[in-house]
């Protein structure tokens, strides 16, 4: 199967514009999508669910930017829409790791129910000053 054309994808900026950015799949070298063990690899699955669900605009963090590439890849042989994106920067725990439920760190949710308040957690994680606020 052959890609005709270029690939690429809308990238939301900080000022709620849209630019073009060109997808680089072979960056990733082979990339797999299924195995025995696993039925599909999250990048299958996620262009797919997408589709299903008729997402338009997808807001991930920047650690997740290059898998676009592929995104874009599965989506464009698979015959599926592309969404918009919009890749910000991650919020990290007092270590500088990434927020994330692997390494157990709370929720968002969880600090709300704990009485955080919405200006002190934007303070904590950095996100009080563009691009992240008007």
């Amino acid at each position: 199967m052959r890609v005709c054309g270029p690939l690429g994808w809308a990238e939301m900026n900080d000022t709620g514009s849209a630019s073009e950015v060109v997808a680089d799949p072979l960056a990733w070298g082979d990339t797999v999508v299924a195995r025995r063990d696993i039925l599909t690899s999250y990048h299958l699955s996620v262009v797919v669910d997408d589709a299903l669900e008729g997402i338009t605009h997808v807001v991930r963090g920047n650690d997740l930017y290059h898998a676009t590439s592929v995104h874009r890849l599965l989506q464009d042989l698979l015959g599926l829409p592309a969404p918009i994106y919009r890749h910000h920067r991650l919020i990290l725990d007092p270590q500088g790791r990434k927020l994330s439920k692997s390494i157990g760190s709370m929720s968002m949710r969880h600090l709300r129910e704990e009485g955080c308040m919405p200006g002190k957690l934007r303070r904590q994680f950095g996100l009080d000053s563009p691009p992240f606020l008007p």
